[in-house]
């Protein structure tokens, strides 16, 4: 009986801790978008400087990256050349600097409802990327699942009540931008070795995003923040905003950690729909029936393929699992083998 409760007890404690650590990143990932489109929208907060936002971020994730690795030592450095820093990090650093400037941009055209709904085209989009990079094979029925995804969008679209073209451009130029980031990593690092967690993330590519950023904001934002005299810098806006898009990496690397990247996924379709029943209730953005309908296409098709994902990894593993006993098995066969060859070599001389 105590043994039993004690196992019990081990359970519950998991469960509880996975559901924090789900709730926490919910939390923080709802937090961030929500305070990114307060600071951009013109009507809440009026900064629509995309790309400056985005250096505000890369800067502080930087700074306090390098505190993390270099001498607080929280985690150790990756061991990385500088070619392969030059090639497979820096590429990747381009695309996440323009996967966060244009996805920061289209909050100021856009609603949060409608760039959550948008959102559910990731999958598509890595997907096709990685049959076109041969990193996933085709299949005609997770093709058709694709399909009903991007159908799923399209209703929504066509049901969206404050559709604007340019965020639409904007929001699906982030969505390419990132699934190739994901591609690439997998391609360039991954395939290498090479594994980054959130923190060492941040400390080998923010600076990177942040050089990358500085020639559009040099060109476009620069000459209007100096020719506005009235703009002063909020410490405690976007001081708070960056801690929270900080926070929001150690809460990826905690919850993957110690659950998975499945759940992070199924956690984020719920804080999709938190974010959607947010903008409709408090502030106050249309969404319409065809919307919910059409997002909820999409969502089914997510769903699936995260279903579908979950069931490729679980075969995978009992394939593993069942080859390795043949291996070892295998294995002493062939030291026995050896050892009769040795036993008949010492009888013949």
């Amino acid at each position: 009986m105590g043994k039993g409760g004690a196992l019990s007890e081990g359970v519950v404690k998991n469960v509880l801790l996975s559901y924090a650590y789900v709730s926490v990143w919910i939390f923080l990932s709802f937090s961030v978008i929500v305070y990114n489109k307060y600071i951009l929208d013109r009507k809440m907060y009026n900064w629509p400087f995309p790309i400056s936002l985005t250096m505000i971020h890369m800067a502080f994730c930087s700074s306090l990256a390098y505190l993390l690795v270099r001498v607080f030592k929280v985690v150790e450095p990756v061991s990385m050349s500088r070619e392969v820093y030059i090639k497979s990090v820096v590429p990747i650093g381009a695309l996440y600097s323009l996967s966060l400037w244009f996805s920061n941009s289209a909050y100021i055209y856009l609603s949060v409802s409608f760039i959550q709904m948008l959102k559910a085209l990731m999958p598509v989009a890595v997907y096709s990327l990685g049959v076109l990079f041969k990193k996933d094979s085709f299949k005609s029925d997770t093709m058709i699942n694709m399909v009903s995804i991007s159908l799923g969008v399209a209703i929504a679209a066509y049901g969206e009540a404050k559709f604007d073209v340019w965020g639409v451009f904007l929001q699906l130029c982030a969505v390419v931008f990132e699934a190739t980031r994901l591609v690439l990593i997998q391609i360039l690092l991954n395939a290498k070795g090479i594994s980054l967690n959130p923190i060492t993330s941040l400390y080998y590519v923010a600076p990177c995003c942040l050089v990358f950023l500085s020639v559009p904001w040099l060109l476009v934002e620069f000459p209007v923040l100096r020719d506005t005299s009235s703009f002063h810098f909020d410490f405690v806006i976007f001081g708070t905003n960056s801690l929270c898009a900080f926070a929001l990496n150690l809460a990826v690397f905690l919850l993957v950690g110690k659950t998975s990247a499945l759940t992070m996924n199924v956690a984020g379709v719920v804080k999709d729909w938190l974010l959607i029943a947010f903008s409709w209730s408090v502030i106050k953005d249309t969404v319409t029936p065809i919307n919910l309908f059409g997002y909820g296409l999409a969502f089914l098709g997510v769903a699936y393929y995260n279903h579908s994902k979950l069931q490729a990894l679980k075969a995978a593993d009992a394939q593993k699992k069942a080859q390795e006993p043949n291996e070892e098995a295998g294995r002493l066969l062939e030291e026995r083998a050896g050892d009769n060859t040795g036993r008949n070599n010492e009888t013949d001389d």
